[in-house]
């Protein structure tokens, strides 16, 4: 067992873990560290605690030290000029004429490389650029594209729910997130409505997938023939979170009594005929309808 601590570098950005060494670290305090980037200044985010050898991620490099007072000011120093390079390198795509959008511009902590996150459509011919901006800043450049998703965690905002967004608060990695989700879920398959502002479906889908997918188990189909405590039924409407099944029980004279039922007092009897064909019919128009919504993500 050996002994780390997670140490984030931007703000809801990745954990990454270091060996604290003989250094006494707490959760909140700032430490230099060494990366495959070079010397770094991150925030300590989990408190120490033992891993097991299989559960970390080869090389487990070691804290070099405590952030200092001096190492604060280089860091804040970094910041503003990262802001500067921001404003002159937006100057040189004009210059260029490139299709790019640039989002954030990154100073590592010893002030070795600078990193250019731009978006665009397609490839970028950045050559003259970096060029241009390796002789200014007389350092080394590294133009990195990203994606839509990266542009907006960078940015952050308030979304929909009128909280931050997850990206930018808490989610250090992207899930994958499918129409399908949506589906399961009830939701209106409206991009509009199931979209983030980066124009992808939201994160927060993810969240409560696992569980429609373990409730959905236990629930009979719409259409199914179920025993109740009002007798046969047929199956019209299923609440898959309240596990409440509304079910069609005709009376004896011909009249359709409406009742909804918890699903411990129902009993499959049979399952809705040609559900076989049916289904393949149904996911055959799902499968085209998802593709015709997938082109508006």
């Amino acid at each position: 067992m050996t002994t780390v601590i997670g140490v984030r570098f931007r703000h809801a950005g990745r954990i990454y873990y270091f060996n604290p060494g003989a250094y006494r670290i707490q959760k909140g305090e700032y430490v230099i560290v060494e990366t495959m980037r070079g010397i770094e200044y991150g925030l300590v985010v989990t408190e120490p605690r033992l891993a097991a050898e299989e559960d970390i991620v080869a090389p487990l490099r070691n804290v070099l030290r405590k952030a200092t007072e001096k190492d604060k000011e280089t860091y804040a120093k970094n910041m503003a000029a990262e802001k500067e390079a921001f404003d002159i390198c937006l100057e040189k795509i004009k210059a260029h004429h490139l299709d790019m959008n640039l989002v954030e511009v990154e100073y590592t902590f010893d002030g070795n490389k600078i990193l250019f996150y731009f978006t665009a459509d397609g490839r970028v011919d950045f050559r003259e650029l970096v060029k241009d901006l390796a002789a200014l800043f007389r350092t080394r450049i590294e133009l990195r594209q990203i994606g839509v998703r990266d542009e907006t965690k960078m940015g952050g905002g308030i979304g929909i729910c009128g909280r931050p967004y997850c990206c930018a608060s808490f989610l250090s990695d992207f899930a994958p997130v499918s129409i399908k989700m949506a589906k399961d879920q009830n939701l209106s398959l409206n991009p509009t409505k199931i979209s983030g502002t980066c124009g992808r479906l939201m994160c927060c889908l993810k969240y409560e997938e696992s569980t429609y997918e373990e409730l959905n188990k236990k629930l009979p189909d719409e259409g199914d023939l179920v025993q109740t405590p009002s007798g046969e039924g047929e199956v019209l409407h299923v609440n898959v979170l309240r596990q409440l099944i509304k079910v069609g029980v005709t009376q004896e004279k011909g009249d359709v009594l409406i009742t909804e039922f918890p699903l411990d007092e129902i009993k499959i009897i049979r399952k809705r005929r040609g559900r076989k064909q049916n289904q393949e019919y149904m996911d055959k128009e799902d499968q085209k309808q998802l593709k015709e919504l997938e082109k508006e993500f």
